[in-house]
């Protein structure tokens, strides 16, 4: 790149690191730098982290990314934040409040799978508002309003000394700027915030006054957010002087309103050009976005509103602007795969195998089920009487359930590697019918889903690719650029500051079209369509179960 050239910085939080991309004008990536960050789990169902920490982590990755494309600063024309959909407190001053049994201050941060608040929800749900219609019919613990109604209910002291309650995307553009403007996509998908009320959008009084939370009314939103802007328009005067010091980059670069995390890998995504082609209007409804990480999320849209019981939405302009986004999760899927590694008896002698062969535990995993599958007329034949539930962290979609728990069906005696990679593939196999089971539920109301364009890590593994395009029937697209996340933020600091006019432009301009993987044949779908029966089967069992013990034991 010469020093004339422009390039783009994506941010991207997600539940265990900070990275940071450069990217030219064509999106392509130049350099890309990573920085963990810390998790605390102080008891079941809490999980906290620093906000200080994780901007640390953002600066330190933001220089290294700089330094690695061998760019100056002046030549970041524009700035993206995405990160996942965790609660921010800080006080008057922007100092760090506590969110933490620990009473520590720097633990100020509720991480987006911190589950404390299912009573919460539960309650919020039993109003029936009508605003819950917009987020699938059931509020999630891993929204923000039961969350704030924890913290109310079980930290008054933190709650009193609150100035600013923030979706970590937006405190870091606000830790950027200065400027506590919101991004339309957290506060529509995570907030309650209706985005195509009075034309403009608009919080609800009603609501917030029937669940418990008046005072967020009776102060004007003051601490939640009074001004609400579409994602990728610039924040303010741009970067602000400390910032600029922080990161490495120049006063006043452009700052663009941010994006979840999940929402910025639609950015990425959605607008691929297959055979050279962008999406053409029919196209949308033929589409989801797979982003896969920690957990994983389905994106789709549609010009019209489509209300879908268990799925996230319909949520307007939260991702492509004009368009209604329904949001189908799962809240543990990597993290799934790497407990059930972890914990197995094995798990330990794989880990110690990876590092003396310097192959990713996934890589000999799968190096072992190709030998295990060479008798079988395919691979996941190997798994006829193995069968899970992958609910271990609840369910997000469609099911809405956050206390389901996971099953295991098939299991043996025999603890060697070999039953380890069993598991293994059994685990991947329910992680693709769950994505199943929502595909099915988007399209039957009015979605006509073919094609699956995802990333993320499990994009990485072709196990994960290949049982995932088997199991839904769908062809599985590779982006070109395979950092689609990063990408999408690169694309709202493209359109911040000002070198594309607006979202779907940067996404026609930037996406690019990668390889792809087809469904197996007839016999594979006959063999999975019995599975995702035993996989339906396995939720009803265990309904069954509680039933019968509900006899005799209080919830």
């Amino acid at each position: 790149m010469t020093r004339r050239q422009q390039c783009f910085l994506g941010v991207d939080v997600g539940t265990g690191s900070a990275r940071a991309g450069v990217f030219d004008q064509d999106g392509k990536m130049l350099a890309l730098a990573s920085r963990d960050i810390q998790v605390w789990r102080p008891q079941a169902d809490f999980v906290e982290q620093s906000s200080g920490d994780i901007w640390r982590a953002v600066c330190a990755a933001t220089k290294m990314a700089r330094k690695d494309a061998g760019i100056a600063g002046e030549q970041v024309h524009g700035i993206g934040f995405d990160a996942t959909c965790s609660l921010v407190v800080l006080g008057a001053k922007n100092q760090p409040v506590s969110v933490s049994p620990s009473g520590k201050d720097e633990r100020n941060v509720m991480v987006w799978m911190d589950h404390r608040a299912i009573d919460q929800a539960k309650r919020i749900n039993a109003s029936n508002h009508e605003v819950l219609k917009y987020v699938g019919g059931s509020i999630s613990p891993e929204m923000q309003t039961p969350k704030l109604l924890w913290i109310k209910e079980h930290m008054p002291q933190t709650w009193q000394r609150a100035g600013h309650f923030l979706d970590l995307p937006d405190y870091l553009t606000y830790r950027a700027t200065g400027d506590a403007t919101r991004s339309l996509c957290t506060t529509v998908c995570k907030w309650t915030y209706l985005g195509h009320a009075d034309g403009v959008g608009a919080w609800n009084d009603s609501f917030f006054r029937e669940v418990g939370l008046g005072d967020l009314v009776d102060e004007g939103y003051r601490r939640i957010g009074q001004r609400v802007r579409p994602m990728g328009e610039p924040i303010g005067s741009g970067l602000n002087e400390e910032a600029a010091e922080d990161l490495g980059l120049t006063a006043g670069t452009p700052v663009g309103v941010s994006a979840i995390d999940a929402h910025a890998g639609g950015i990425g995504l959605l607008g691929v050009l297959l055979a050279g082609a962008a999406p053409a209007d029919e196209d949308w409804d033929t589409r989801v976005a797979l982003i896969g990480g920690t957990s994983s999320c389905h994106m789709a849209v549609s010009p019209q509103a489509r209300f879908i019981p268990g799925v996230w939405g319909p949520y307007y302009s939260a991702m492509v602007p004009g368009l209604w986004l329904n949001e189908g999760g799962q809240s543990a899927t990597g993290a799934l795969i790497d407990h059930v590694i972890s914990s197995h008896a094995r798990g330990t002698e794989l880990c110690e195998a990876s590092k003396a062969t310097g192959k990713s535990s996934y890589g000999l995993l799968n190096e072992r089920l190709a030998r295990l599958a060479s008798a079988h007329a395919f691979p996941a034949r190997l798994t006829d009487g193995l069968h899970v539930l992958p609910y271990f962290h609840g369910n997000r979609s469609p099911r809405a359930d956050a206390t389901l728990r996971g099953m295991v069906s098939g299991l043996t005696l025999g603890d060697t590697l070999d039953d380890l990679a069993l598991l293994y593939l059994a685990t991947i196999q329910a992680i693709a019918h769950g994505t199943r089971h929502i595909l099915d539920t988007l399209c039957a109301h009015g979605y006509r889903i073919d094609t699956v364009v995802a990333c993320g890590g499990g994009t990485k593994n072709p196990v994960f690719l290949q049982e995932h395009a088997d199991i839904t029937g769908c062809r599985m697209v590779l982006p070109g650029e395979r950092e689609a996340v990063l990408l999408g933020s690169a694309m709202l600091g493209a359109v911040a500051s000002g070198h594309y006019d607006s979202v779907p432009v940067a996404m026609a301009a930037m996406n690019s079209e990668g390889t792809s993987i087809a469904p197996g044949p007839t016999a594979v779908r006959d063999y999975h369509a019995a599975k995702h029966d035993v996989f339906l089967r396995m939720y009803e069992d265990q309904q069954a179960y509680r039933s019968l013990m509900r006899s005799v034991v209080s919830e």
